[in-house]
């Protein structure tokens, strides 16, 4: 099968597929942390080429990469220069950074066939693999004569030249336990609910409570609700 074939076919499948030497191969469902760090990349490279403020753009997994005639490849992440794609594309013609973020399934790939073949596309000038589990990207670059220089970066910044970009390693693996760098206002600790304790009555009315009969109490109650209030004017 060939990549344009392919491409006609695989628009009425469901689910995700590559097409490697001419087989078509699906896509396994992922695990969150998985997509977690797909996610990840997605936003570190948007935001490096927002910093930057280069003419490129960045596009999520699901496009196609036609590596050869028989072989297409769909990377997590990509980043390509020029004119903004149609958005009825499906295929990335110039792509300048492509990122696979490892997974159990994708290893061997990612590693081997997928390196030659993504250098095989003149226009690729970076490739980085994501690892999660050992927090690390391992950087591709593009050199004269066709050589390939590799190293592994851990944190820092990573210049990506062409297209003119500088990514920060840790934002590709922050997704979850990133801190909010939005500043919020400090709240002070509630007060301790402290339980309200009554005068006593008869500090406040002695003769009142004092022992009386029935009608002592009466005529006293009559006597004070019968006794004008007094004001006290408030000094100054």
């Amino acid at each position: 099968m060939t990549v344009d074939e392919y491409l006609a076919w695989a628009e009425d499948q469901p689910g995700r597929f590559e097409l490697y030497a001419g087989t078509v191969y699906s896509m396994t469902p992922e695990r969150a942390g998985h997509a977690l760090i797909k996610f990840a990349a997605h936003t570190a490279l948007l935001a490096a080429i927002r910093r930057a403020g280069v003419p490129c753009h960045m596009l999520p997994n699901g496009m196609t990469v036609r590596v050869d005639r028989q072989t297409a490849h769909e990377p997590d992440a990509l980043v390509y220069s020029g004119q903004k794609l149609p958005s009825s594309a499906v295929e990335v013609p110039n792509p300048t950074i492509v990122v696979e973020v490892l997974s159990p399934t994708t290893r061997h790939m990612g590693a081997s066939a997928k390196l030659a073949g993504y250098f095989g596309v003149p226009c690729v000038q970076h490739y980085l693999i994501v690892d999660g589990d050992n927090r690390l990207v391992i950087h591709h670059a593009r050199g004269e004569e066709d050589i390939i220089a590799t190293r592994i970066v851990r944190s820092g910044g990573l210049r990506l030249d062409p297209p003119g970009i500088d990514v920060v390693v840790e934002e590709f693996f922050l997704v979850g336990d990133r801190p909010s760098t939005t500043a919020f206002p400090a709240t002070a600790p509630p007060r301790p609910i402290v339980p309200h304790r009554p005068r006593s009555a008869s500090r406040l009315f002695p003769a009142a409570c004092a022992p009386m009969s029935c009608g002592r109490a009466w005529r006293a109650c009559r006597t004070a609700a019968r006794a004008p209030t007094r004001w006290r004017r408030r000094p100054g």
